[in-house]
């Protein structure tokens, strides 16, 4: 079945389709809880809470915005609240190493850097650039169901994500020189 059938099969009743669509957007749900708030425990619950909320209120889904964008929304709202009230906090496997036996560690480890100042660089983010730069980047949402998902004016978020970028660089530049972190 395709993502619109069992949406309506789901909403119809059929808890296998509502199951099967669960499984199928889990892994999206988690990855931009995941670099919206920084941590593995923060992700996984924001991930459950908005995965129960699809469950619980998919019959108010109406099918004047695409399903992914409808679930983003609601992963990014919870996201945001969640930011609110607690600033992310590192968890300590992100800072755990790990030897991989390959010929080329040393650029094994340099990206695992790199991926770390970014995940670093996207954290200092004020969340409204946070939000732009996961959908965009990380889910691959066109700047249309970004600003649909956001519920912003598309002008916004072009705005935003330049913004963010230049944060972004700003901040990476900074690391790459030594600077100060979190």
């Amino acid at each position: 079945m395709i993502a619109a059938e069992l949406v309506r099969a789901a909403q119809s009743g059929d808890r296998e389709a509502l199951i099967t669509l669960l499984r199928e957007i889990e892994s999206h749900v988690y990855r931009t809880a995941f670099y919206m708030l920084g941590n593995e425990q923060d992700a996984l619950d924001a991930s459950q809470e908005a995965l129960i909320r699809i469950y619980t209120k998919i019959h108010s889904y109406e099918e004047k915005a695409l399903f992914k964008t409808w679930v983003q929304r609601i992963v990014t709202n919870i996201c945001i609240d969640k930011f609110r009230k607690k600033r992310p906090q590192v968890s300590i496997e992100e800072n755990d190493m790990q030897f991989i036996y390959s010929k080329d560690v040393e650029s094994e480890v340099m990206s695992t850097y790199v991926a770390q100042d970014v995940r670093e660089a996207i954290e200092q983010l004020p969340e409204h650039h946070r939000s732009v730069i996961v959908l965009r980047y990380l889910q691959d949402f066109s700047y249309n169901e970004i600003a649909e998902s956001l519920d912003l004016p598309l002008n916004t978020v072009k705005s935003y994500l330049f913004r963010a970028r230049q944060q972004l660089q700003n901040l990476l530049k900074e690391y790459q020189n030594g600077g100060v972190r979190g």
